[in-house]
């Protein structure tokens, strides 16, 4: 089979679209024709060997996927051939390939409305948002939710999920047009977090309170500012770092204020707890048939130019989500 093949950790353009062997089919295992694969930032950081999972090389990047099964293992009966189901990878990678190889467990059927392209952008966006909004953040109904770089993958889909769960969202993006796009997937107010005074917007907001839950992808100087927008009990969620810039604070600042810091590793917790992983992608999957979450796709690229999709992300001048798509 075609696929994206790293042979050693360093910039992007060294990724080969190549052949590389199929994996054997053991007996709890499906093989799954992939039509399209999610594109994601932690990707590029494995491929430069800078993330902190570092697969045996050679290696195939790409942990979501949508497609059709093509094969069964011997002990499978949760799926058959034919089926249109989304691909939820682990550490072994494998999407970015015209087929892959998951345990059957990792496999879910999609909703009839869905396509293959919004079901490989969502396992990873809205699986970590999931996890840090209800078992990290323990987000609860009216609370206020600050979300920073809230237009692009994860973002949209903590503005959604967020509305979806009760929360009052309030997105922070650097344009006109990316806060008009955080508005139209929910969000209750968009501010310009480029501006100096973007805190006392929030706190103005929230009537001088604060907010309850930060969703933070961004870090650098987003960070310094939004850990003073927190209200006392608010649980600050440190998702990554896609300014450049891994901020540091002195540890007094949430004593004072009495707010937490919390630390979202999905990528641990998906593979060591897989049945709540599970259950919580599926609660996704019930969101998009009641329409409440709605995957954005706004960058398609064919698999051979995945070094060009990826460097779109790393960019950040993408909202919503980029797919590979195979044909």
């Amino acid at each position: 089979m075609k696929a994206i093949v790293c042979r050693n950790f360093g910039p992007v353009d060294q990724l080969d679209y190549a052949e590389f062997p199929e994996r054997t089919l053991l007996p709890h295992e499906v093989r799954v024709r992939v039509h399209a694969a999610g594109v994601n930032f932690p990707d590029s950081l494995k491929v430069e060997g800078l993330h902190q999972i570092k697969p045996p090389l050679p290696w195939v990047p790409g942990s979501e996927i949508g497609g059709v099964v093509e094969a069964v293992g011997d002990e499978v009966r949760s799926v058959k051939r034919g089926d249109r189901v989304m691909g939820v990878g682990d550490a072994r990678g494998g999407g970015f390939a015209e087929q892959i190889v998951l345990d059957a467990a990792r496999v879910l059927a999609l909703p009839s409305g869905m396509s293959f392209e919004e079901a490989a952008a969502t396992p990873v966006v809205y699986g970590t948002t999931l996890y840090a909004l209800k078992q990290r953040g323990r987000l609860a109904a009216g609370e206020w939710l600050l979300v920073l770089g809230a237009a692009g993958g994860v973002g949209l889909a903590t503005v959604q999920l967020g509305k979806a769960m009760g929360a009052r969202v309030i997105a922070a993006a650097s344009t006109p047009e990316k806060r008009a796009l955080c508005l139209e997937h929910g969000a209750e107010h968009a501010i310009d977090y480029t501006r100096a005074d973007w805190r006392e917007e929030v706190k103005a907001l929230t009537a001088g309170r604060g907010v309850d839950v930060a969703y933070d992808p961004v870090g650098g100087d987003a960070f310094d500012e939004a850990v003073r927008c927190m209200a006392f009990d608010g649980r600050y969620l440190v998702i990554g770092f896609t300014s450049g810039r891994i901020p540091e604070i002195k540890v007094n600042y949430p004593l004072v204020k009495g707010f937490d810091i919390l630390g979202v590793r999905y990528d641990v917790w998906r593979d060591g707890c897989w049945p709540e992983a599970r259950a919580n992608l599926q609660q996704v999957l019930a969101f998009y048939e009641q329409g409440r979450v709605r995957p954005l796709v706004s960058g398609r690229y064919p698999l051979p130019r995945a070094v060009e999709a990826m460097r779109s992300i790393t960019s950040r001048g993408v909202t919503g989500k980029v797919v590979l798509v195979t044909g």
